[in-house]
């Protein structure tokens, strides 16, 4: 572990094994990168980081693994995108991937494996989440993988509701000479959701459990009614692909949700991401989780490159 200089940020930099992982705790509890030394001398890219990041919108850098909490991507009241409203019948402002990716984090704790880093609210924050309440965001990092746990405490004295979520930028493809077609992803889900306009779920495209990335319905599809929490994709033939475990049963629950998502054709990149449901939950409920007053509750993922 140590700290780097980079674009005048200063940065933490661990290195496990043959990987090498590079992190802003500080800031959204990012992480940023990840790359992997390869046995021919080569090093691969894992997390995507563009080089041309602005670090002064920092929050918006497509890139790394930024933080959705407490709800993912878009939620809506009644139509009106960017509102939300809870159990007292109040509508507050929900930022687009909620409060936590744009927010500030004190480390707690920090070693050669990883660190933990715990939400510190701003003002826009307890504005759209007023409550009583602990967020961290726990990273162990391994040779070949990591690790990355959510723990969310109630402080206060009513059901706290979350259904919280990654958002990983994958280098793809990471082979010379290849393409998006060249690359499968095996989700074993058995319903397919999209988002319409208003923000409620529709059914959403028929697809198998193994198809290739060039496929354009997978972008911005949700994958739910998990028959297994590992998720499985990489270049077809050859070895290094990743694998995903969504949380630490091995069939998850219902409404878990694996997105898939990626910005156009020409992105060097796309987004395999592991949700506790899909988007606006607070309005339709699905996957919308409560955290009882005095109890933690906790959500974990793990990747690794075999």
């Amino acid at each position: 572990m140590e700290k780097v200089t980079y674009q005048g940020q200063t940065l933490t930099r661990w290195r496990v094994g043959n990987s090498t992982f590079l992190a802003l705790p500080e800031k959204g509890a990012r992480l940023m990168n990840w790359n992997l030394a390869l046995a021919d001398g080569s090093v691969r890219d894992v997390l995507y980081w563009p080089e041309n990041a602005d670090f002064a919108d920092f929050a918006r850098v497509r890139g790394g693994n930024p933080i959705l909490f407490p709800f993912n991507a878009r939620v809506f009241d009644q139509g009106d995108i960017h509102f939300w409203r809870a159990a007292d019948g109040v509508r507050r402002p929900m930022p687009m991937h909620g409060i936590a990716r744009q927010g500030d984090f004190a480390v707690t704790r920090i070693d050669a494996r990883g660190f933990v880093a715990q939400f510190q609210p701003g003002e826009e924050a307890r504005q759209a989440y007023p409550y009583d309440y602990d967020y961290t965001v726990t990273y162990r990092f391994d040779p070949v993988g990591l690790s990355c746990e959510f723990a969310l405490t109630n402080r206060g004295k009513e059901p706290l509701p979350w259904s919280a979520g990654h958002h990983f930028y994958f280098t793809l493809p990471w082979s010379e000479g290849t393409q998006r077609s060249d690359y499968v992803i095996k989700i074993p889900a058995t319903k397919r959701l999209k988002q319409d306009a208003r923000g409620q779920l529709v059914p959403g495209p028929a697809l198998q459990t193994e198809e290739s990335f060039a496929n354009p319905a997978l972008v911005d599809t949700f994958h739910t009614a998990l028959r297994s929490n590992e998720i499985v994709f990489g270049e077809k033939g050859r070895p290094g692909e990743i694998v995903m475990h969504l949380g630490t049963d091995k069939v998850p629950s219902p409404d878990a949700t694996l997105v898939t998502w990626t910005f156009n054709d020409a992105a060097p990149y796309y987004c395999v991401e592991p949700w506790m449901g899909p988007a606006n939950a607070p309005e339709h409920k699905v996957g919308l989780h409560h955290v009882a007053p005095g109890a933690t509750a906790r959500f974990a993922v793990s990747i690794s490159v075999r």
